[in-house]
C-alpha cells in the first residue's frame, strides 16, 4: 500500500496555527489533503498532529488521523523526519506492508496532482529512494553577494568576471512533498544524494512559507494561477 504524511503540529511560531490559517477561503491544510485525495495514489492520507483541533479539521477534510503524534515528536527541535517515521512504524504495527511512503506539507497550496504523479511514477522501479520537488533559482547562485559593516562583498568573486548564461543553474528543495521506500525515511537517509530523483516545478507554483509576507505573496499567486487557469 501507498502512505501519504502530512505533518501538521499546532505549535507554529511564526505564523500562529499556520498548519489550519484560513488561505483564501479554507484552512491552508485542506489544499494539501485535496490533492492528495484527487491523485488516487494512496490507500491512506494521514495527518499527523499533536493538536485535536488540527484533527478535527484534517477529518473534515476527508484525512484519516487514527493517532495524536506524541509530545516529543512536535516540538521545536524534533527533525522534519520523524512525524513520517511515526507514522510508517504505526502502519507497520497494525499489519500494513508499505510500498510506497509521500510527504507531502500541510502549507504547500500550490501542489498539483500531476507532479505527485510524475514523482510517483519516476520512481517506482527506478532503484532509486527518493523523489522530491525542486525549483530552480531565479537569479545566478554564484553572483550571490553579502551585507556586512565593511560593505558588499561577493561570496564567489571568481565568478564576477562571468557571464550569467555560463554559470550552472542552481536549485533548491521546492518543500512541497518527498515520497521514498519506507526504509529510506526509518534509515534517516538524505534526499540530498545521488540515490534521489529531482522533480523540477516551475518557480511560479513554488512558495516557501515562513512569514506573513509568504503568505501573502502564496495567495497572490494562487489567486493569479486560477485566474488565468495556468
Amino acid at each position: 500500500m501507498n502512505l501519504c504524511v502530512i505533518p501538521a503540529r499546532g505549535g507554529s511560531k511564526r505564523i500562529p496555527r499556520k498548519n489550519i490559517k484560513d488561505f483564501l477561503g479554507q484552512p491552508i491544510i485542506a489544499y494539501s489533503i485535496r490533492v492528495a485525495l484527487e491523485s488516487n495514489l494512496f490507500d491512506k492520507v494521514i495527518v499527523s498532529t499533536d493538536d485535536e483541533e488540527i484533527a478535527a479539521i484534517a477529518r473534515e477534510y476527508g484525512a484519516e488521523t487514527p493517532f495524536l503524534r506524541p509530545a516529543n515528536l512536535s516540538d521545536d527541535y524534533a527533525s522534519a523526519n520523524e512525524p513520517i517515521k511515526h507514522a510508517i512504524r504505526w502502519c507497520k504495527d497494525k499489519g500494513f506492508s508499505l510500498s510506497y511512503v509521500c510527504c507531502i506539507y500541510a502549507t504547500a497550496p500550490l501542489l498539483r496532482v500531476e507532479y505527485l504523479i510524475e514523482a510517483y511514477e519516476k520512481l517506482r522501479n527506478s532503484g532509486k529512494y527518493f523523489a522530491f520537488s525542486v525549483t530552480s533559482f531565479a537569479f545566478p547562485i554564484q553572483r550571490a553577494i553579502r551585507i556586512n559593516n565593511k560593505g558588499v562583498s561577493m561570496f564567489y568573486p571568481q565568478y564576477l568576471m562571468t557571464r550569467s548564461q555560463d554559470l550552472e543553474d542552481s536549485y533548491h528543495d521546492a518543500g512541497q512533498f518527498y515520497w521514498g521506500l519506507p526504509e529510506a525515511f526509518l534509515n534517516n537517509l538524505t534526499a540530498f544524494s545521488n540515490k534521489s530523483i529531482p522533480i523540477i516545478l516551475p518557480r511560479y507554483l513554488v512558495q516557501d512559507i515562513d512569514s506573513l509576507e509568504d503568505w501573502r505573496r502564496a495567495e497572490l499567486l494562487y489567486s493569479a494561477i486560477c485566474r488565468n487557469n495556468f
